[in-house]
């Protein structure tokens, strides 16, 4: 049939269903991710470059996709597979059908599979090597092409998704707002100084850079490869550094510049892919998770307070706490599904990182409050109150 879809793995499983999006055959990683809802967020994180993602929740695409909630210009990931694709869009944001928005970009999809099968076959053998096709090729032939793709453990994928040259960040209104409810952005901030930020893209979200803003800072977006004598010239305040996809063990570049720019003494942020290269950077190291965490439930324990968040997360890879300790971190959270490390705070610096995505796109805001956090740390670094009010509150 036409219509004919295949999703094949590289332990040979074979599941057949129904095409949608586009015309294509791709390879990647099948991973799988949790969230109920954002799939828009989820298809544009340039986190997933390289990965065929396949949604848990049993019906996706009921509210369409829409003009605003993009984490990037177009969809990152290699293909989408999900139970049932809703036949009716009913949200009046809604400018395309799912169907619609993948055909436009080129993105392969697949239903009326048996996502509950595929996602425990991920989680007893692991994240596979995948085929994606909608173009009618034969089983044995995904297969093929499955185990034959190079796999993403040692590839750099950051270069494919970063910026090409330095620019300002000018969208300041707050994330997940509609007409008539926006936060105030920079130019609405009373009394609040405004720090400059040189935040790191090694495949950033739209929505971290909008909660950077509206916690109070000038956000310049800088490249992937970006040596650290390039931002010391810029003279910013801080240094961000964003999500990404990919192994964080083959970003030589990247660990050598976070190496300068905490031995020069700059505070510094970061999430996810930016938690994994600060810990290469002090000299600890990183390994693959078997399946990973991905989705928008993911319980974390700061271990100074107490307190726990349910978290979003997209990562697979992580860090032993105990080569952190050694390497001069302090764990400070812990992911309570597994005990892997979700936060580290190093010695006698003023930098911290977390393994979740606390701009929660999609996902929940419990973790929100480490952009104003991170606001405050600077803002007593630069020789201010203990606390300043403001859009952080």
């Amino acid at each position: 049939m036409a219509n004919d879809a295949v999703l094949a793995l590289e332990d040979g499983s074979v599941f057949r269903g129904r095409a949608f999006g586009a015309l294509a055959t791709v390879t990647g990683e099948a991973v799988f991710n949790t969230s109920m809802t954002g799939y828009q967020e989820i298809l544009t994180d340039p986190s997933y470059f390289g990965q065929i993602v396949t949604m848990t929740f049993p019906e996706i695409g009921n509210y369409g996709v829409n003009d605003a909630d993009t984490e990037s210009d177009a969809p990152k990931c290699s293909g989408f597979v999900v139970r049932k694709l809703s036949p009716v869009v009913s949200n009046w944001r809604a400018t395309l059908p799912l169907d619609a928005y993948l055909k436009k970009h080129g993105l392969p999809g697949i239903e009326e599979v048996d996502t509950r099968a595929i996602t425990k076959k991920l989680r007893v053998r692991g994240a596979m090597k995948a085929c994606l096709s909608t173009e009618g090729i034969s089983g044995e032939e995904a297969v093929a092409r499955a185990t034959g793709w190079a796999g993403l453990v040692g590839r750099d994928f950051v270069r494919e998704v970063t910026c090409g040259a330095a620019h300002d960040f000018e969208d300041g209104a707050a994330p997940f707002s509609v007409p008539g409810t926006a936060l105030p952005g920079l130019a609405a901030i009373r009394g609040r100084p405004v720090y400059r930020v040189a935040a790191y893209d090694f495949g950033a979200k739209t929505s971290i850079f909008k909660r950077l803003a509206h916690a109070g800072f000038d956000v310049r977006i800088f490249p992937a490869h970006t040596p650290a004598a390039e931002i010391r010239r810029h003279g910013p305040d801080c240094v961000f550094l964003s999500n990404g996809p990919g192994d964080p063990a083959a970003l030589g570049y990247a660990h050598d510049a976070v190496r300068e720019l905490i031995a020069a003494g700059y505070p510094i942020f970061g999430i996810c892919l930016g938690h994994q290269i600060i810990t290469h950077a002090i000299g600890a190291k990183t390994y693959k998770l078997k399946f990973g965490h991905r989705g928008g439930n993911q319980p974390v324990k700061n271990m100074e307070t107490g307190v726990v968040s349910i978290t979003a997360q997209n990562h697979g890879f992580a860090a032993s706490a105990e080569a952190l300790e050694r390497a001069g971190a302090i764990v400070t959270e812990i992911n309570l599904n597994d005990r892997t490390v979700a936060g580290l705070r190093l010695r006698g610096k003023d930098v911290f990182s977390v393994q979740y995505h606390p701009e929660a796109g999609p996902g929940p805001n419990d973790a929100s409050v480490l952009f104003e956090k991170f606001y405050q740390m600077v803002h007593a670094r630069k020789g201010g109150d203990a606390t300043v009010k403001g859009a952080g509150e």
